[in-house]
């Protein structure tokens, strides 16, 4: 279709996504916001297999900034296919603790338990997306769980 109609073509993949605006009580919008939810009552966050699953977690401003730029500038090919990350893997037991801390909560546990099908490993190589697009992430993990753990407070 692109071919035909002499346009490009641009397919961000997003990774684990979250930040201010997120529904707190949807099990499907991830678990920073479920670890949040768990640790501003004051629980210990239970972190699956060994802790050491990592994701590629991205602040909401990061996704939206990428968006913006393929809007206005358009990649340097007509056809991309770019991922829209952090760039950085984070493991679970260390996003839990990140939030714990913050909520002075207790220590995340290990439960050792497995979800099927669930992946092992999943962060992002941005590198073909920061030479493609004029878009660099500007929030780590810390400032971004941060960021989303005002935002939740603000709305007591």
């Amino acid at each position: 279709w692109t071919a035909s109609h002499d346009t490009s073509l641009t397919v961000l993949r997003l990774q684990n996504v979250y930040g201010p605006g997120q529904s707190l009580s949807n099990p499907y919008t991830g678990i920073v916001s479920l670890f949040s939810r768990l640790a501003r009552g004051g629980e210990s966050i239970p972190v699956y297999e060994d802790g050491d699953i990592t994701r590629d977690f991205v602040f909401i401003d990061d996704v939206a900034d990428a968006f913006r730029d393929v809007i206005a500038h358009g990649p340097r090919h007509a056809y991309s296919t770019l991922d829209v990350g952090s760039g950085v893997g984070t493991s679970i037991l260390a996003l839990a603790s990140r939030i714990a801390e913050f909520h002075g909560a207790p220590a995340p546990h290990i439960t050792g338990a497995f979800r099927d099908g669930d992946v092992r490993h999943a962060a992002c190589v941005i590198t073909d997306t920061l030479a493609e697009l004029r878009w660099t992430p500007q929030w780590d993990v810390q400032r971004g769980v941060a960021a989303l753990q005002g935002w939740i407070a603000s709305r007591d």
